[in-house]
This record gives C-alpha cells, sequence and structure tokens, in this order.
C-alpha cells in the first residue's frame, strides 16, 4: 500500500542499504566469491555460515553477517570488528561509523573494572578488601543481585563486587566501585592510558556517575589491549577476563546459540538501557588466543521495552554470533593465549 508510511519506511530501507554499499560491507554474494563459490547462496544455505580458511575469507563471511542480520532487525547500528591475522595487524571486518561518540551503557562496565584494577595493580586497592552494602547504596529495582536480598547494611569484598558487575551486569556494584573509584579518577585513568572517549559522566556525589560514552572503535581497542595484555597486569586481566568468560556471564546475545565448551570462548558484556542494546566482546581460538574482536551498538529498534530475547537487536546479535564463531572457528589467533578455566554445574554436598 502507497502511503506516507510506507513510504518513509521504503526510504529508510533504502538509505540504509545504499550506506553499507558505501562503507564497503561484504554482502552473501561476496562471501561466496572470496570462498570461490561463485554465486550468492540462498537463504537456506546463508543458515549456516562456512569456516574461513584465512582471516580475509573469515572478515567477508563476517561482514556479510552483520549486513544480513542488522537489516533484517532494522534501526540504527554503529560497530567495529576485526579478525586477528597472524600476518600482521587485525584485518577490519566491520567498520560501520566507528567513531560516532554513543551511550556505552553497560558495556563500559568493562572500562569501570579497568581503572579500579589499575588500582589494584599499582598497590592502591586489594581484591579482598571490604565495601559497605548500606540500603542508602543499592539501586531499588537494578539490575543484578544486590537489589533483590533486602538485607542490609552487609559488606562484600571488592573482588565480590567486581564479579557482579562483571557477570551479571549488577547497577550497585557500579556505586560500589565508584566508593574506591571516584569518577574522576576514573576518568583520568582511562585518558592515561589512550581512551579519551571511553568516560563516564559525573554526577553531584563525586563517588557516583552515570556509566556514559564510548565509540566502537575505542571499546573494540580497548578489548585489544586488554586481551594484549598492555592494559593490565596479568593477574587483573586474568581476573577481568575470567568474569566475562564465565557461564553466569552475558549469553543474551553473541553466546546465545553456542555450547558451553563454545561460550566459554567467548568473552561478552552487553549494556541494555531504554531503546539501546549493546554488546562488545572477544573470541578466542581453541587454543585460547584472541582471533575476533567486536564492539556492536545499537538502537532504534521495533519493542524497545522487552529487555528480553526476542528483542530484535537482540536476536540479530545472536545470529552474529553463531556466524562469527563458525567463520573464525578454523582460525589461529595472535599474541597471549587465555585458557579458560573450565566452570562445571554442582549438584551441592
Amino acid at each position: 500500500m502507497d502511503t506516507p508510511a510506507a513510504r518513509d519506511e521504503e526510504t529508510r530501507v533504502t538509505a540504509r542499504m545504499n550506506r553499507r554499499t558505501a562503507l564497503g560491507l561484504g554482502t552473501a554474494a561476496t562471501a561466496g566469491a572470496v570462498l570461490g563459490n561463485g554465486a550468492p547462496a540462498s537463504a537456506e544455505e546463508r543458515a549456516v555460515t562456512p569456516t574461513a580458511g584465512t582471516p580475509a575469507q573469515a572478515a567477508a563471511l563476517v561482514a556479510a553477517a552483520y549486513q544480513q542480520h542488522t537489516l533484517e532487525a532494522g534501526g540504527s547500528w554503529q560497530a567495529y570488528v576485526s579478525v586477528a591475522d597472524p600476518a600482521g595487524a587485525p584485518l577490519p571486518a566491520v567498520a560501520d561509523e566507528p567513531d560516532r561518540l554513543l551511550e556505552a551503557y553497560s558495556v563500559n562496565k568493562i572500562a569501570v573494572a579497568v581503572a579500579v584494577l589499575d588500582k589494584v595493580d599499582r598497590g592502591l586497592l586489594t581484591l579482598t578488601q571490604r565495601l559497605d552494602v548500606t540500603s542508602a547504596i543499592v539501586i531499588p529495582g537494578g539490575d543484578g543481585i544486590f537489589s533483590l536480598d533486602g538485607a542490609y547494611p552487609s559488606s562484600v569484598t571488592l573482588g565480590h563486587a567486581l564479579a557482579a558487575l562483571l557477570t551479571v551486569s549488577d547497577d550497585t556494584a557500579v556505586r560500589l566501585c565508584g566508593l574506591v573509584c571516584p569518577a574522576a579518577e576514573l576518568n583520568t585513568i582511562l585518558q592515561a592510558k589512550g581512551f579519551p572517549n571511553t568516560q563516564v559522566q559525573p554526577v553531584a556525589n563525586p563517588n557516583r556517575f552515570y556509566l556514559g560514552t564510548s565509540t566502537p572503535r575505542e571499546t573494540h581497542n580497548l578489548l585489544r589491549a586488554l586481551v594484549a595484555g598492555t592494559l593490565l597486569a596479568p593477574a587483573s586481566t586474568a581476573f577481568l577476563l575470567r568474569q566475562l568468560r564465565a557461564p553466569i556471564a552475558h549469553t543474551d546475545g553473541v553466546r546465545r546459540t553456542m555450547s558451553s565448551d563454545e561460550r566459554a570462548r567467548v568473552a561478552a558484556k552487553g549494556g541494555w538501557y531504554a531503546d539501546a542494546r549493546n554488546e562488545a566482546g572477544v573470541i578466542f581460538d581453541r587454543a585460547g588466543a584472541p582471533v575476533l574482536t567486536y564492539a556492536l551498538f545499537a538502537s532504534g529498534q521495533a519493542d524497545p521495552g522487552n529487555f528480553g530475547g526476542t528483542h530484535p537487536a537482540v536476536t540479530a546479535r545472536a545470529k552474529m554470533g553463531r556466524s562469527f564463531l563458525d567463520a573464525v572457528d578454523g582460525l589461529t589467533g595472535t599474541g597471549t593465549a587465555h585458557r579458560v578455566t573450565r566452570q562445571r554445574p554442582s549438584n551441592g554436598g
């Protein structure tokens, strides 16, 4: 039906497709050509992403998956994704407005943890020191676990607070981190490490802050520095990655359609608020070396009040995650190997 709304939607989709063409993102046809298939894959064939033999082939497959699934989800997307290349620098697979300054939401909890752990590395804090959990510091109804127990005051270690921050994305844990790393200091630490756009937003209380901004490229680069071991001391690097790769860490996105062993090969952090659904992380090869790094920022999709797994952007990330892992599954990563600590369910006792 030719209505103003239909024409607006057609214009939006056309503009989006033209923008992707201008960005040089891969398509299913491009991926087929790179892999030597010649012709575009059918919709059924595209459901299973082949495993690439080279980083360049993997980058084309990743770009095609990103294009397909973001178009399906609609809305606005900004991203930066790279594939490790043993011959040199990582190959950019997706660069979709990578330098646009955006609200990072809980993805910036990684940056908060980096700043706190930097103080641990310098001997200013310890993971075993206690933090008071008072009723005044708990965010009522916030994501996580601290708002659920209703038994205050209590206390936890800084290590416990960081684990809650990075796995179940606890909102009160942000305030607990602010007790030991105020907003101004946190931003200064991140700036000194080379991340001027990855900054929290200060408020009147110096020990509290909103989670602030970043860009896809800078979030990607922060993760690359983390796995390269240039951001934190080895013990702090291992601690942070252990949280992001844990079975209870973010699984409602890139890690969703994976086995438990496959999930352990992905360090992931989601961030959701209002109509935004963001995620960033690293996929490791079978030996534990980083092979793909991604930062995906999405907003403006349908159903903004749905924070579950059926939200269009979350569904798109789940499809991308399966395709990303399949594409790089035959490749060897580069740099330091971070072997996973196996965690299995317990029956108590």
